[in-house]
């Protein structure tokens, strides 16, 4: 793990190591003004979203619900959600859109809002800070492993590495589709439009999802 994940990723030890999922999800401080995730038994304290990262989570929360009532799909937003990948992780991603009817055959939603079904996930989204390693690359690869249909990475800032974003790195809306069990990935700038299978009727381009809407028409 490189130093500046070090510095944002902050592991607490409230409970004894290592941390089972379901530990986890009992500790879990109500109301909490900070988001936590579970890493191969550790809690982590997420860096508090701030700034740019802050509003493009709210913002896109925002037009992918507007999206969901348009077009009448059995879709919902939580304020938060849990993923749960393995008995000793689970990740909270910035955005989740969840199959309403799904959530009947989840057994931790009630109690924890936390899904284990790769079906139930429809999108996940993440918006890139100093930590790009884990959106990336560890959570592509939990993502793609579960079954998750759609997963986006929205690098507003060309924060990773020069083998996701190239040369110069640039701003990049990474749109990852599970096809066969594999996800392909599509990287995004400009007005590329942000052609999303489980929105077909969503009209975005790149650099409006990277500009809050003030991007390319």
């Amino acid at each position: 793990m490189t130093a500046a994940i070090e510095k944002t990723l902050k592991p607490i030890a409230p409970l004894p190591k290592p941390v089972s999922f379901e530990q986890f999800i009992n500790w879990y401080p109500d109301n909490s003004e900070y988001r936590y995730e579970l890493r191969r038994g550790v809690i982590i304290q997420m860096p508090k979203p701030r700034g740019k990262h802050s509003e493009l989570a709210g913002w896109l929360h925002d037009e992918l619900a507007i999206e969901i009532r348009r077009s009448s799909v059995p879709y919902l937003i939580p304020r938060e959600g849990i993923i749960k990948v393995s008995d000793d992780t689970g990740y909270e991603p910035d955005v989740i859109v969840l199959d309403r009817a799904a959530l009947v055959d989840e057994p931790l939603w009630q109690q924890a809002s936390t899904v284990e079904k790769g079906a139930s996930v429809k999108l996940a989204v993440e918006v890139v800070s100093s930590n790009w390693q884990d959106d990336y690359e560890v959570k592509l690869a939990a993502y793609e492993a579960l079954g998750i249909a759609e997963y986006w990475i929205v690098d507003y800032a060309g924060l990773g590495g020069v083998r996701h974003l190239g040369r110069p790195k640039q701003p990049t809306l990474t749109i990852c589709t599970l096809v066969e069990g594999e996800y392909e990935v599509a990287r995004l700038r400009g007005d590329e439009p942000a052609v999303s299978p489980l929105f077909p009727g969503l009209s975005l381009t790149a650099e409006r999802v990277l500009n809050l809407g003030d991007g390319v028409q």
